[in-house]
């Protein structure tokens, strides 16, 4: 009989349709029921592995469901908590929970020392005890989800279990093994309910593939000449693909993509279809788009690419290439009549100043603006201090600058990566940068006071010096911290309704930061406040 490997996971949802993913163990048709509504897929086969999605239509929202693998029931487990069919609310705006930066190790005290606490895990606990109506409504994931380049010593056990010794022993090599490091990220009891009754959202970022993923075109030159790099990659991407990315599309844009329909089509093992569609995704960016957009209201949600569609010419670094950049300019200028516009970017577009110069300052200098010499040298620092968020790309930064400053209504740009929590403000307009990571990985002290001196006055001085050394001109408009930064383990959440609020959650009942954005543009916050009470 074929068993539920991993999920169900609640993925797309509408106001009117939830799609449901799972991983079997083996062929089978998949079966969901909710309220009385059910829906059937057969799984198709990737690399030995078996997946479905299933899509459920005008199922009443709120109603506990069931899977069938071949009519048996495998869904809910005995002594679990029901999992809940959860669509999009039409009457009100959506209230989002999201972070980034997990590592998937145990629960024990050791772990807890060096990792802390898992606060995705404890804030699915917490929603046990709470009414349907209090729960957030759609997960944001802003990237590493999982650590390719650090897996844990279950995955680093299972990977010396089938190794010949040719590869790293430290990383993930192939889709056999990317499909055990979501396993083991997804399979713990408590994550695995909350995926299954929040519906999710998703994008990737370095640690997904490997640290610096496509930062610059040295590196990419440099990877590419590794004997392993290229099965990594397409594993990879071809493993995001089935876990990550087509969950975040609506049936109708999931069939207008094609590979779905291919692999569900396909006489058997659709491996050589996926590898063949990541291989292309990578060689050729403008062939697959793995950004995409959603509408809640008034409120327009843009989750953006800003790993593998990055144009990396020297003198002409881009974040996004001219289509990716064409579709963002596409999907904010049709948000014209949003209130608030979201934008997921897995990398912060607003950091401290002082860190932001300096990137941009990097960047010059690699691309030869003190000489051959020092570019060589400053790609070294690039790579070694991951100096290749927004400012290490400044034509794209300015670029997007331009374009939401132009935006008649609210911006906020969700973010992560950096392994600390913040609040930066644009000086007299309504565009805020939330920053909420780790969920859990936290930095070590040297890095969390490096950080803490790159926030303040001194150090953005010092590198609007270094900047203006190398000849840059100054950013299209100032901002600056008004909250943080803090370098607990978070999980945050954003609410949409009436005046935007922003509140970090770790391990206990009450948030621990809570900050209003105020949408004429004014620096109005609130600030890190006692637990039990509220700004």
């Amino acid at each position: 009989m074929p068993e539920l490997v991993l999920g169900p996971m609640l993925r797309y949802a509408d106001t009117s349709v939830a799609s449901i993913w799972v991983e079997t163990s083996a062929p089978c048709q998949v079966a969901v029921e909710a309220g009385g509504v059910r829906a059937e897929a057969h799984t198709f086969t990737v690399h030995g592995h078996h997946y479905a999605l299933v899509d459920l239509r005008q199922a009443p929202s709120g109603a506990p469901y069931t899977v069938d693998l071949d009519g048996e029931r495998v869904w809910p487990l005995d002594g679990a908590p029901p999992s809940r069919l959860r669509l999009l609310p039409a009457d009100r705006s959506p209230r989002l929970l999201f972070g980034s930066c997990r590592t998937s190790v145990p629960h024990d005290a050791a772990h807890l020392l060096t990792h802390g606490v898992d606060v995705l895990r404890e804030y699915g606990n917490r929603m046990r005890d709470q009414p349907d109506g209090d729960w957030p409504d759609l997960l944001l994931l802003l990237g590493d989800q999982v650590y390719a380049d650090e897996p844990s010593s279950e995955m680093r056990d299972f990977i010396a279990a089938r190794r010949d010794g040719q590869e790293p022993a430290g990383e993930i090599a192939d889709f056999e093994e990317y499909a055990e490091l979501y396993r083991q990220a997804w399979s713990e009891p408590d994550i695995r309910w909350l995926l299954s009754t929040m519906p999710s959202a998703m994008i990737f970022d370095d640690h997904d593939l490997r640290d610096d993923w496509n930062t610059s075109a040295a590196w990419r030159e440099r990877m590419n000449a590794v004997p392993w790099w290229r099965r990594r990659l397409i594993a990879g991407l071809g493993a995001y693909w089935v876990y990550q990315h087509i969950g975040n599309l609506s049936p109708a844009e999931r069939d207008e993509e094609g590979l779905l329909p291919a692999l569900r089509a396909a006489d058997g093992d659709g491996g050589a279809l996926l590898d063949a569609f990541a291989d292309r995704a990578d060689t050729d960016p403008a062939a697959h788009r793995w950004s995409y957009a959603r509408d809640f209201g008034d409120i327009r949600l843009i989750m953006v690419d800003t790993r593998c569609s990055r144009q990396l010419t020297p003198g002409e670094r881009r974040m996004l290439d001219p289509q990716e950049w064409k579709w963002l300019a596409e999907q904010v200028g049709s948000a014209a009549d949003a209130r608030v516009l979201v934008i997921g970017s897995s990398i912060p577009v607003l950091l401290p100043s002082g860190i932001h110069h300096v990137e941009a300052w990097n960047e010059a200098l690699c691309d030869g603006a003190w000489g051959t010499r020092v570019a060589g040298w400053s790609e070294t620092l690039r790579q070694a201090i991951d100096l290749e968020h927004w400012a290490a790309f400044r034509r794209s930064f300015e670029e997007l600058c331009r374009m939401l400053a132009g935006f008649d209504g609210m911006v906020v740009l969700l973010s992560g990566d950096v392994h600390y929590s913040y609040v930066a403000k644009v000086r007299r307009r309504p565009i805020y940068q939330v920053v909420c990571s780790p969920i859990r990985n936290p930095l070590s002290r040297v890095l969390r006071l490096a950080n803490i001196a790159a926030s303040f006055g001194l150090a953005s001085l010092l590198g609007g010096w270094l900047a203006g050394l190398a000849g840059l001109p100054r950013p299209p408009y100032r901002w600056r911290i008004v909250k943080g930064p803090w370098f607990q383990n978070s999980i945050a959440t954003l609410d949409l309704s009436g005046v935007p609020r922003v509140a970090w959650h770790d391990s206990s009942a009450e948030p621990r930061v809570t900050v209003r954005l105020a949408p004429d543009g004014a620096s109005r916050t609130g600030g890190r406040v006692r637990r039990g009470s509220r700004t």
